[in-house]
């Protein structure tokens, strides 16, 4: 396993469609990253949630996923299921993202998403951050849509554990979904884990990186 790094990351971008995606897919990863770098920027933007229960658990939820982090949240109003629909209005949020930060590192869904929503943003991401780093995260679902990844964080036991139990507490309007539960979230990450030699791991897609090796 090549193990490769990002190098200093100061400021990140991390966008969702729905309130919840970013923990589920890349909790983890704020977790782990957030724990290294004290202060680090994080700009996050929600497409839809806003203004009621779901943004409330949200704001609470990344809250705990970067802690001693710079957290700036943004949680929209776009209708569920139908971001397709409202691609001006969430591209424009994102150009406007785009123009207050800068960022080292972008957490964002797969461009192979099955769900219109995730698939919708993750192609307007390279829109507006053309040079810019992308891991696309992972929504374990009942479309079956995951593949193969091509980029690991390895996610000590610790991690993944405090991972599960802060989405079991801070989304309790999906603990009643069969596939919101435990044994899906670490079950996923020790598979993970498997591919990358470590006990556990989330996963990315990359779909461009351009390499410098001169350096």
């Amino acid at each position: 396993m090549i193990k490769l790094s990002a190098g200093r990351v100061d400021r990140l971008v991390a966008v969702g469609a729905h309130c919840d995606d970013i923990a589920i897919g890349a909790g983890g990863t704020l977790l782990t990253l957030c724990g290294a770098r004290p202060g680090v920027r994080v700009d996050a933007l929600v497409l839809s949630g806003g203004g009621g229960e779901r943004e409330q658990e949200e704001r609470a939820a990344l809250a705990a996923f970067c802690p001693d982090a710079d957290l700036r949240l943004t949680v929209l109003k776009l209708p569920d299921g139908r971001m397709p629909t409202h691609w001006d209005e969430a591209k424009a949020a994102v150009e406007e993202l785009h123009g207050r930060t800068d960022p080292d590192l972008i957490l964002a869904p797969r461009t192979d998403d099955a769900h219109q929503d995730h698939r919708g943003l993750a192609r307007l991401v390279p829109t507006a951050f053309r040079d810019h780093l992308v891991l696309g995260y992972e929504i374990v679902k009942w479309d079956g849509d995951l593949g193969r990844p091509s980029a690991y964080q390895p996610l000590s036991p610790e991690t993944a554990e405090r991972k599960v139990r802060l989405l079991q507490e801070h989304y309790p309007s999906q603990r009643h979904r069969p596939w919101y539960d435990r044994e899906a979230f670490l079950g996923l990450a020790r598979i993970r884990g498997i591919e990358c030699q470590a006990r556990y791991a989330e996963a990315f897609a990359v779909t461009k990186l351009t390499l410098n090796l001169g350096d």
